[in-house]
């Protein structure tokens, strides 16, 4: 697979991606929609071996998820985005927003999860495997 690559809205981090996704995930939690002021969140999957920030220092905010684990969320300190998420109940495992991609046209979600969360006027694909809450750890 080919290098992957994104940044933040203000291009101060920069981040290059070199394995393959072994998730995609829609997350319809509360946190995902506060984090990313939308309805919901996709996030692409990646042993962290294979994420590696080359410009840029970020920041981290930690906090309790609905599911009860610690997250540590990783953003810039100069504009605010948010880049990458680790979940304490998934260690060696970075989530990474797919917004931040520089090119994510080859995204394609293969889970939703929180789906009872999700707001009224979201259609859940019903082709992708769904879950109400959490998915279980593979």
């Amino acid at each position: 697979m080919k290098k992957i690559t994104g940044e933040c809205l203000c291009g101060l981090i920069k981040y290059e991606i070199t394995g393959r996704p072994f998730r995609v995930a829609n997350c319809h939690c509360d946190d995902c929609r506060k984090v990313t002021g939308s309805a919901f969140a996709t996030n692409i999957f990646y042993k962290e071996n294979e994420v590696n920030v080359t410009s840029g220092e970020l920041k981290l905010f930690e906090h309790k998820s609905d599911s009860g684990s610690l997250m540590t969320k990783r953003f810039c300190p100069n504009c605010g985005s948010q880049i990458f998420a680790e979940n304490s109940n998934r260690p060696g495992v970075i989530s990474v927003k797919v917004g931040s991609i520089d090119n994510a046209n080859f995204v394609k979600p293969d889970v939703n999860l929180y789906t009872a969360n999700a707001l009224n006027f979201i259609t859940i694909d019903k082709s992708t495997e769904n879950f109400e809450k959490m998915a279980p750890i593979k």
